[in-house]
């Protein structure tokens, strides 16, 4: 199956779970996601730390498994759109959403969570690992806690034999939702900080105390990068 006959079959099976009227209203909302995220994207004043990281990956012939934080996803949206990344999206209707923002902005899903269709949502991500594909998952969501790391990344990296990527975005001027996760909205023209940690390998024979291990590093990875992103504009 390739991307594209994958991404069809996505949309055909989301609109049979969703009522007409249901569809309509999301479709409304998803619109206005993607032009909030394109027009203050486009604004933002962006400074990028790290990105050797990532070309080093690619020199070697692998894709990366990006982790987030689920309240920095308007970051990621327009930060990967048009490279056609695979992002693991929940089966909610908040990631209902997000998934019709992520296809309008040129990039593929898998829908599925922790908590609902992570099987389908894993193998999927796996296939597209081996199209040669990048792929992006949040860390804490869909529900949190917020900021504690869950092993679906470690667990496909293992799988796939490709690293994972840990990522962090801010914003020095923004507006923070009241939602569990404090979504955050940066403002138009502010200044926007990206760093991308150091890849974290991930063997394919590793145990069940090794897999603790990996996800211990991927937290304290995310909390340096976070910390250093989140504070850039405190100095």
């Amino acid at each position: 199956m390739d991307a594209e006959s994958h991404v069809s079959g996505e949309n055909a099976r989301d609109k049979e779970r969703i009522p007409f009227l249901a569809r309509i209203k999301t479709g409304c909302i998803a619109e206005l996601g993607y032009w909030a995220i394109l027009l203050i994207g486009h604004s933002l004043r962006w400074r990028i730390e790290g990105w050797h990281h990532l070309e080093a990956i690619h020199r070697r012939g692998k894709r990366f498994v990006g982790v987030s934080w689920h309240n920095r996803i308007f970051f990621t949206s327009y930060f990967f759109r048009k490279r056609k990344i695979v992002g693991m999206i929940s089966q909610s209707r908040e990631g209902e959403y997000i998934a019709r923002v992520s296809r309008r902005l040129g990039n593929d899903i898998a829908r599925g969570s922790s908590s609902r269709g992570s099987r389908g949502a894993v193998v999927e991500v796996l296939r597209a690992l081996r199209r040669k594909q990048d792929v992006f998952i949040t860390l804490d969501g869909p529900r949190g806690p917020r900021y504690i790391a869950k092993p679906g990344a470690a667990y496909i990296a293992r799988k796939s034999g490709h690293p994972v990527m840990p990522f962090c975005f801010a914003a020095e001027k923004k507006w923070v939702m009241r939602s569990w996760d404090g979504f955050i909205v940066p403002k138009p023209f502010s200044r926007a900080n990206i760093v991308i940690g150091r890849p974290i390998e991930v063997d394919s024979n590793a145990d069940e105390a090794e897999m603790e291990r990996v996800l211990e590093r991927v937290q304290l990875s995310m909390k340096e990068l976070c910390d250093r992103c989140d504070s850039y504009w405190d100095a």
